[in-house]
């Protein structure tokens, strides 16, 4: 009798050497390894990176030994087995020194995603990467959606899912919860909209 299981096509030292090598091979190409499936990851506009630093700078006046690191490679999921590269990720300014291209976790206190246009954006950002960081242990889970013009803050990961989904459309305030613990007024995001 043949059991089936639920095994990934790779595994992660596999994904971890082919991403090195498409990585080396074609100029900004970032790729990801969620649910045992590779996606590509669309370049940052310039919008987009305008909003990351909006956020930065918020999280120094608020926070100031901690860094919102950008393109940080992160092994994910429930057993560490993928690999995901959040837009940036709220940690102690020294959370990665010493790790490789695909960091330890443990440090990180929220994961940040701002939508591109690609066409799989809704399935990568709304579906995939909350389970993906819920499961990682991952406090605080923020999501800056350009195309609905919304801000969700997920929270309260219970290690499958996250059980607090607080969503505001821009122009409001919105918390980000402990161990965060910054107010966001989301006014200034109506500015980068195409």
């Amino acid at each position: 009798m043949t059991v089936m299981t639920d095994r990934p096509h790779l595994l992660s030292d596999e994904f971890e050497a082919l991403a090195r090598i498409g990585a080396r091979e074609i100029e900004g190409l970032r790729l990801e390894f969620i649910d045992g499936v590779i996606r590509s990851k669309a370049m940052p506009d310039g919008d987009h990176g305008r909003i990351i630093q909006w956020l930065t700078r918020i999280c120094i006046q608020h926070q100031p030994e901690l860094w919102l690191h950008q393109g940080v490679g992160i092994k994910a999921q429930e057993y560490r087995t993928g690999r995901a590269i959040p837009d940036a990720v709220l940690a102690h300014e020294d959370a990665f020194v010493g790790q490789g291209d695909w960091a330890d976790p443990e440090p990180i206190l929220m994961a940040v995603e701002v939508t591109s246009w690609d066409s799989d954006t809704h399935r990568r950002d709304h579906v995939e990467k909350p389970r993906a960081y819920a499961e990682t242990g991952i406090p605080v889970y923020l999501l800056v959606d350009r195309a609905k013009c919304e801000v969700s803050v997920y929270s309260q990961p219970n290690g499958r899912r996250y059980e607090s989904v607080h969503v505001v459309p821009y122009g409001s305030d919105i918390a980000l919860p402990e161990p965060v613990g910054i107010a966001l007024d989301t006014e200034p995001l109506k500015n980068w909209v195409r």
